[in-house]
């Protein structure tokens, strides 16, 4: 049986004054995005520099994923990948 494509995405090197709502924006011409959310630290409330993006489809993910791996954004070049939930991680691990 073929391994589906995660519908979350990973987004590192981003800008930290990217927000929820542009990160959204940015993937968007690739599919209908159900969630992006940027990971903030908790104590400062600023940005860390990555996020997910949750589309409704696995083709619409892939083809986000080909599409903004490695581009430029606001000046820093982002890196795109399938994110890794905790039961694959363990998985892996044993």
């Amino acid at each position: 049986m073929a391994k589906r494509l995660s519908l979350q995405l990973f987004v590192s090197r981003l800008s930290s004054f990217t927000n929820n709502e542009q990160l959204k924006r940015m993937f968007s011409p690739f599919g209908d995005v159900t969630e992006a959310r940027i990971v903030v630290d908790r104590i400062t409330q600023r940005p860390k520099g990555f996020g997910f993006v949750t589309y409704k489809s696995d083709v619409e993910a892939q083809k986000a994923l080909k599409a903004m791996n490695g581009r430029m954004v606001d000046g820093r070049l982002i890196f795109v990948e399938v994110a890794q939930n905790q039961k694959q991680e363990e998985d892996t691990k044993s």
